[in-house]
C-alpha cells in the first residue's frame, strides 16, 4: 500500500490533535492517581498516555479500518502484535508519550512517535513535539522534513563525521544488560559530550537534525525506534543493529546504533559498544 500526501497530512494532524487535547492539558496537572508504575519507578504510564493512544488509534481505524495497530500502552494485552509487524499489509506503531518519566516529572522533553509499516518495512515516520507543536515527517525515499507549527519547513541532515573525541552522543546504557552498563558508561567518556535525555523521540530528532552525532540503544521496542530510525536514515545517516544487519519492524533484540555514516558506525560499535 502507498500512502498519499493527504494520508500523511492526516497522520500529522492526528498526532498533533492528540497532543493538544490529551497530552498538553494534563502536563504538570497530573494527580498521583493519574500515574502508575509498569515495571519500575522509571517505567511509568499516565492517564495522558492511555487517552492519547486511544484517540490516535480510533482516528487511524476510522480512516484505515483494516490496519494492524501496535500501541505501547495496549501491548501487554496482546503481545502477538509485534511479531505480526513482519507480515502486516499496513500497520501503525504508536508511542503516545515517549519519555513518560520526563512528562510525569513536569520536564518538557517528551514526544509522540508514529511509524507506518507495510509488509515488514517502515515507510513513514512521525516525531511530534507537543510542547512546541513542531513535527518531523519522514518517508521512505522522500527525505525527512521538519514542519514547524508556524508553517515553515526545512529538510533535515545529519551531522558530518568527526573524530570520536569531537562527537556528542547518547547511549541509553541504563536500559542495557546489567553486566554491560559499566562498560558502555565508561566508553562514553571518549566522546566530547555524553547526554541522557530518556526520550527516544528527542534523541532521534536531534541526531537527525545534526545536533547529535550518534545514539545507541540495546532495548528494542518498535514504538521507540521505528519512526526515528527511518527519520535518521532519510536525513542521510546510517543505522544498523550491532551485528550490522538492518533494523526491521518486529526486531526486539540485537541493539541498534545510529551514526553519521557507515565508517563512523563501525568505529562507534568498536569504541562505544565494545564489539
Amino acid at each position: 500500500m502507498t500512502l498519499s500526501d493527504t494520508d500523511l497530512d492526516f497522520l500529522v494532524a492526528t498526532v498533533a490533535e492528540a497532543g493538544e487535547t490529551e497530552i498538553l492539558p494534563r502536563f504538570r496537572n497530573l494527580s498521583a492517581s493519574d500515574i502508575a508504575e509498569k515495571t519500575s519507578v522509571v517505567d511509568l504510564v499516565t492517564e495522558a498516555d492511555i487517552q492519547a493512544e486511544k484517540r490516535i488509534t480510533a482516528a487511524l481505524l476510522s480512516r484505515f479500518p483494516k490496519a494492524h495497530i501496535v500501541g505501547e500502552e495496549s501491548y501487554d494485552a496482546d503481545k502477538s502484535v509485534i511479531p505480526a509487524l513482519a507480515t502486516a499489509e499496513l500497520a501503525f506503531v504508536i508511542d503516545p508519550i515517549d519519555g513518560t518519566f520526563n512528562y510525569a516529572s513536569g520536564f518538557p522533553a517528551f514526544g509522540t512517535l508514529l511509524a507506518v509499516t507495510v509488509k515488514g518495512e517502515t515507510v513513514a515516520g512521525i516525531i511530534h513535539d507537543p510542547v512546541m507543536g513542531d513535527t518531523i515527517l519522514s518517508g521512505k525515499g522522500a527525505g525527512a522534513v521538519l514542519k514547524r507549527k508556524s508553517g515553515s519547513e526545512a529538510k533535515l541532515r545529519v551531522a558530518d563525521a568527526v573524530n570520536l573525541s569531537q562527537m556528542v552522543g547518547v547511549f541509553s546504557w541504563g536500559h542495557s544488560f546489567e553486566e554491560r552498563r559499566p562498560v558502555i558508561a565508561a566508553n562514553m567518556t571518549k566522546a566530547k559530550m555524553a547526554l541522557s535525555l530518556n526520550c527516544s523521540a528527542h534523541e532521534y530528532w536531534l541526531v537527525s537534525a545534526g545536533k547529535l552525532h550518534f545514539i545507541g540503544h540495546e532495548k528494542l521496542m518498535p514504538w521507540d525506534h521505528l519512526a526515528g530510525v527511518l527519520t535518521h536514515q532519510e536525513a542521510g545517516g546510517f543505522t544498523a543493529k550491532f551485528d550490522g544487519t538492518p533494523y526491521r519492524p518486529g526486531d526486539l533484540t540485537g541493539g541498534i546504533l545510529s551514526a553519521p555514516d557507515k565508517e563512523s558506525w563501525k568505529m562507534l560499535r568498536r569504541e562505544i559498544v565494545g564489539l
